[in-house]
């Protein structure tokens, strides 16, 4: 069965896309076969996986828009060796909140398109997609609504700063009201705390409070702040690529081996 996560909240700056591509990446190093699915006009995600994604290129757009399968515009990401691919996103999904609202069943047009790419990826190449990952923008509009109607669990970055938990009731309301009208199964599965800096009172105060108030889904792993995970994405590689012995990259290693296993639940 393959999990689909979306990685939202609205907050901008909380780590969604660096967490996006390198827990991507992380997963399949470890052998998963994984989709990330970028759903941001600003194409980070595509960025960071070495994807190119200016306009003209075939991307989630069209398939939002237009009904283009996914089969037609995913792409192999230079690294993951087979197991990492991409459907990219450019600057056209800026306009796709004001055209999705006209459309019929607007909020599930991302499902669909996924729901019948699966099959037809699995007899292309011998095996399933084990994961998708869908990099959300930092709104609440019909490009995240897609994303958390297609997906089953919500992985939510939350960084180590003041403010951290500020926005995320929203979210929360946000998700029980998906839950209640569009999409039943959908859940928190995973909280991740990201730019930890374990030399400042502040984080660990931060930490103590987002694990006091989600408990056990929350990741044992903390992500540090850290400048090689700020660079990788200028070079188009994640951190796994960049320095893969950075403190980066060896704690998104491990937060992915927890989000496989289900560590904390």
């Amino acid at each position: 069965m393959t999990r689909v996560f979306a990685v939202a909240n609205q907050k901008g700056g909380v780590g969604k896309t660096t967490t996006t591509v390198n827990l991507a990446a992380a997963l399949a190093a470890s052998g998963q076969h994984v989709l990330v699915v970028d759903l941001d006009p600003q194409g980070n995600a595509s960025t960071a996986l070495g994807v190119d994604h200016h306009s003209g290129v075939l991307s989630t757009y069209e398939v939002l828009t237009q009904d283009t399968p996914l089969a037609q515009i995913v792409q192999e990401c230079p690294e993951g060796e087979g197991r990492l691919w991409l459907a990219p996103a450019t600057i056209d999904l800026a306009g796709a909140e004001i055209e999705l609202v006209s459309m019929v069943a607007r909020e599930g047009r991302l499902d669909r398109a996924i729901t019948r790419f699966l099959p037809t990826y699995e007899q292309g190449h011998g095996h399933e997609i084990d994961i998708v990952i869908i990099d959300c923008p930092p709104s609440l509009g019909l490009l995240t609504l897609n994303a958390m109607v297609a997906a089953r669990e919500l992985l939510l970055p939350i960084q180590c700063e003041y403010y951290a938990l500020e926005g995320v009731s929203q979210l929360l309301r946000t998700i029980d009201l998906v839950t209640a009208h569009l999409n039943p199964e959908l859940k928190v599965g995973a909280v991740l705390l990201t730019m930890y800096d374990g030399r400042t009172r502040l984080s660990a105060q931060v930490v103590q409070e987002v694990r006091a108030h989600f408990g056990s889904i929350v990741l044992p792993t903390l992500i540090p702040r850290s400048v090689r995970l700020s660079e990788a994405p200028s070079y188009g590689q994640t951190v796994l690529a960049y320095d893969p012995g950075s403190s980066g990259a060896l704690a998104y290693a491990e937060a992915a081996h927890e989000l496989i296993n289900n560590v904390g639940q």
